[in-house]
C-alpha cells in the first residue's frame, strides 16, 4: 500500500468514526425528545458516513480504477446527506 492510499484510508476512517458518533448522538436525541428533526439529522449523517465508507471500500476493491464514478457517487450521497442535515435545522417542531 502506498503512502497516499494509507492516508486516504486513515482520513476515511476518521470521517466515518466522527460521522457515526454524530448519528449516535442524533438517534439518542431523537429517542429522548421525539423530535423528528433529530431523526432527519441522523439520516443525513448516516448518508454522509455511507458515502465515505462506500467510496473507500469500492476504491480499494477496484484498485482506484473508476475515480470519476466513485467521486460522483460520493458527492451524490454526501449532498443528499447534507440536504437532510439542512432540513433538520430549518424544520420547525
Amino acid at each position: 500500500m502506498r503512502t497516499i492510499e494509507a492516508i486516504y484510508l486513515v482520513f476515511s476512517g476518521t470521517l466515518a468514526a466522527a460521522g457515526l458518533s454524530m448519528v449516535a448522538f442524533a438517534v439518542r436525541a431523537y429517542r429522548d425528545t421525539a423530535r423528528h428533526s433529530m431523526l432527519h439529522l441522523s439520516v443525513g449523517f448516516g448518508l454522509v458516513v455511507a458515502a465515505a465508507i462506500g467510496t473507500t471500500v469500492v476504491a480499494f476493491v477496484t484498485d482506484f480504477r473508476y475515480t470519476r464514478t466513485l467521486l460522483t457517487a460520493n458527492y451524490v450521497l454526501t449532498t443528499a446527506g447534507y440536504i437532510f442535515v439542512m432540513y433538520s435545522i430549518v424544520t420547525p417542531e
